[in-house]
């Protein structure tokens, strides 16, 4: 038997990369995580998922007093933007987080390895200049944005940033272009336009939201016009070039047709997140990228080489944190001798805007596709007493099922606190249900998810209150 320095080594301390290492030392494996940031965290903590969040948050405080729902309620205010208050809450967020991971560590007895992973052979790992051997290596490096060719992004200058620079912007902009009208380009655009930026987005595709159910995504453009913001939907960026502080963008039609010309302070380049693998050395251990750039792993995370396992947005599926955290506790526990599964048929996806905008499952299209036939019931949120109690009238849930045997295949909602809602619906098709189980179980009254029973019951041909 060879040994090793570590019976696991994880490279990558993100929310897929710190979850697998704590996982593997519970299992008691000897664990190492490899991370090269400064704090724990990976994207997720430092740049991503909890900074966007924490401005988001603040910003939906500030918009409410601005645009007048607080008045509506009774509670007159007049705000006033303190950013650098604003960005020192979201730094303190990034800071106890990212601080409670190396607490972990140390409690779970994790080794965190400073510095950048390259492979030497499939059990030995090059850590700055540090030899490290381990009997099982996990690939959990993660995803970085993807360039837009032809545009230059320079964060510090902060004309034309990245989701990273959009969340260090000094001042609020005058006006800010959004290119592309996915999660990231939306939540950033979204706090922007509460600060008081005049927010444009343009997006290649007709509709906003690739990926989710049509229902959603021709409502959000609805819902973000009537929030202020312009959509530019079937649309590209042809060009920019930076003159000082200002951004001129040439735009013109997807299908082609006439340019016209933008000008705006900020650009914010937001057309998606690429697998990162370079400079890991896959080569040396002779394992490939598909076209994708992402690594092939089977039904247990195994790559094609013998003790190298790969998890999150390096493998294919949906680039999201909970997925990534879900794939690192069973990949450890397979590496342990357990029975780790990932059921990537139930994986939610949410989109922090105000409402929020939440899914899981099939949509509809891709419901039909499947050639059975099939059942919708939808309900709207304006119907939904604790919605409109809370001046929030937009959004609806739509429950899509199999006709024959009522098996839900996809719940899809927007409302202010659908990225809650949605674990609902997951937990009830994780468990096969059917749209008479959701309708049939007593939900409390009045809440927001009363809504998904109204729509389940839309399904049994008889909602009650519309």
């Amino acid at each position: 038997m060879a040994e090793y320095d570590y019976d696991v080594l994880v490279i990558g301390a993100g929310p897929g990369g710190y979850v697998a290492a704590i996982r593997a030392a519970q299992l008691g494996l000897k664990t190492a995580c490899v991370e090269s940031r400064e704090a724990l965290g990976g994207t997720c903590l430092n740049v991503g998922c909890i900074p966007s969040k924490a401005m988001l948050h603040a910003s939906e405080y500030f918009d409410a007093a601005a645009n007048g729902t607080m008045s509506k309620m009774g509670v007159v205010v007049e705000p006033k933007l303190d950013l650098e208050a604003m960005h020192a809450q979201r730094l303190d967020a990034i800071k106890q987080l990212t601080g409670g991971i190396a607490f972990l560590f140390k409690k779970n007895k994790v080794d965190w390895k400073k510095g950048h992973a390259t492979f030497v052979d499939p059990h030995t790992v090059d850590v700055g200049g540090e030899t490290v051997t381990a009997k099982n290596v996990i690939i959990a490096t993660g995803s970085t944005v993807t360039p837009l060719k032809g545009i230059e992004v320079d964060n510090e200058k902060q004309v034309v940033v990245d989701s990273t620079g959009a969340l260090e912007l000094r001042e609020v902009p005058k006006k800010m272009v959004v290119i592309g009208g996915g999660v990231i380009g939306l939540e950033l655009g979204s706090v922007w336009r509460r600060l008081g930026a005049e927010v444009i987005v343009v997006e290649f595709l007709d509709q906003l939201l690739p990926g989710m159910d049509m229902d959603v995504r021709k409502d959000a453009a609805k819902i973000f016009k009537k929030q202020g913001m312009t959509m530019m939907l079937g649309h590209k960026v042809t060009g920019c070039t930076v003159e000082g502080d200002t951004a001129r963008l040439t735009i013109e039609p997807s299908a082609g047709g006439e340019a016209q010309a933008i000008e705006a302070d900020c650009v914010l380049v937001s057309i998606g997140r690429r697998p990162n693998t370079d400079g890991l050395g896959l080569d040396k251990i002779g394992l490939e990228v598909n076209q994708r750039g992402q690594i092939e792993t089977d039904h247990d995370f195994r790559t094609k080489v013998a003790g190298v396992w790969a998890i999150g947005d390096v493998i294919p599926g949906p680039m999201l944190a909970h997925k990534a955290e879900d794939e690192g506790i069973a990949c450890a526990e397979n590496i342990a001798g357990q029975t780790g599964i990932v059921n990537h048929a139930v994986i939610p996806g949410v989109v922090y805007t105000w409402p929020e905008m939440a899914g899981v499952g099939l949509t509809e299209d891709e419901a039909k596709e499947t050639g059975n036939a099939i059942k919708v019931g939808k309900f709207p949120m304006l119907a939904n007493s604790r919605a409109k109690t809370n001046h929030e009238p937009d959004g609806f849930v739509k429950i899509i099922a199999e006709a024959e045997s009522d098996k839900v295949l996809g719940v899809w909602a927007i409302a202010s606190v659908a990225g809650t809602m949605i674990a609902e619906a997951a937990l009830a098709m994780e468990f096969g249900a059917t749209s008479e189980d959701i309708a049939y179980t007593c939900h409390a009254h009045p809440t927001h998810s009363e809504a998904i029973k109204e729509a389940a019951m839309g399904v049994q041909g008889k909602p009650i209150h519309v």
